[in-house]
């Protein structure tokens, strides 16, 4: 998930309120809370999502803002049972508006340390790369984040934002640094983009998994070879109606996966936005598939293989999995 993605209407308000941020007097939406939220609910694509996406980031200024919205996040994934966290947050839509990279990565770090010493949440702070700037853009912040993906404090790179247009390769120069310097992969491709630019991912990009992905299904070869080889595919299903891109959560190749041995986990993509948190997503997805308790261990535990935490972590998470099957068989 995305931790910009959490920022609730209310937040949101209250940190404009704080920083003097002036919202647009133009679109009624932003009369109220209510009247966002309720904006919330039409979203036409991707693109109209992302143009409220970044009016909401503007209000994000101060390191304790981004503290704020990532740990108010933390609270509610508690609430969910969520007990691993691999968040990804943008900090190219910061810096271009004149935040500093540190402030933004110190907030959502201070957060992430208290997700892990008051809440018992594991986390990875994941860096994603704005695919509709220039590419320079990104290479910029590659640059700015490097040592901080050396020394392990960001767990890794990700590409997001528009995906139409925007072919995965434009950004191999940047992800062949990143695996020579043994940093961690991944990019969004296959949510409103064709199936080809989840091979794009694969050969241009060598990620080490793929975020979305629901094109898959439209390349059995392709699809054989993501099960091959193990990558998992991070699919969020309220997301993916919200914006369009299905009509309904059972259209989503959830069956054909696990038909398909194809690794998989469920998630939440930007949650303020899209109508619910984790658990309204595994609610919405056994109520469009009847999943058995076999087949959510299989989603489970190829969430817990396809993580990014490190091996000990991922025996605890396992066993945790392992007991709550026996429990409920």
């Amino acid at each position: 998930m995305h931790l910009e993605g959490s920022l609730s209407p209310s937040l949101l308000f209250t940190l404009a309120a704080r920083n003097y941020i002036s919202l647009p007097t133009t679109d009624n939406a932003f009369k109220s809370p209510e009247s966002l939220l309720d904006r919330y609910d039409r979203f036409s694509s991707l693109d109209d999502f992302l143009h409220y996406y970044f009016i909401g980031m503007s209000c994000l200024v101060h390191e304790r803002d981004f503290e704020q919205l990532a740990w108010e996040y933390f609270v509610k994934a508690k609430a969910n049972g969520v007990v691993h966290a691999e968040v990804f947050f943008d900090p190219e839509a910061h810096t271009g508006r004149g935040i500093d990279y540190r402030t933004v990565v110190t907030g959502f770090t201070k957060a992430c340390r208290r997700a892990e010493t008051e809440l018992s949440i594991s986390t990875k702070l994941i860096l994603c790369l704005l695919r509709h700037l220039p590419v320079s853009v990104s290479q910029q912040t590659y640059k700015s984040a490097e040592a901080d993906l050396k020394n392990g404090l960001l767990a890794g790179i990700g590409l997001d934002s528009s995906e139409k247009g925007n072919h995965p390769e434009k950004w191999k120069a940047i992800y062949s640094s990143a695996k020579q310097e043994g940093i961690r992969r991944t990019a969004h491709a296959g949510e409103e983009g064709p199936v080809e630019y989840i091979k794009g991912a694969l050969r241009d990009l060598d990620v080490q998994r793929v975020d979305h992905g629901i094109r898959l299904l439209d390349d059995e070869d392709l699809m054989r070879e993501v099960a091959e080889r193990q990558l998992l595919v991070t699919m969020c299903p309220l997301s993916n109606v919200r914006l369009r891109c299905v009509k309904e959560v059972k259209e989503l190749p959830v069956r054909t996966f696990l038909d398909n041995k194809v690794r998989f986990s469920i998630n939440s993509d930007d949650p303020a936005y899209f109508g619910g948190y984790i658990l309204d997503n595994y609610c919405a997805t056994q109520e469009a598939f009847d999943l058995t308790i076999t087949d959510w261990e299989r989603i489970a535990m190829a969430s817990i293989h396809g993580s990014w935490c490190d091996d000990e972590r991922k025996k605890v998470m396992l066993n945790l999995v392992e007991n709550t099957v026996r429990l409920f068989s």
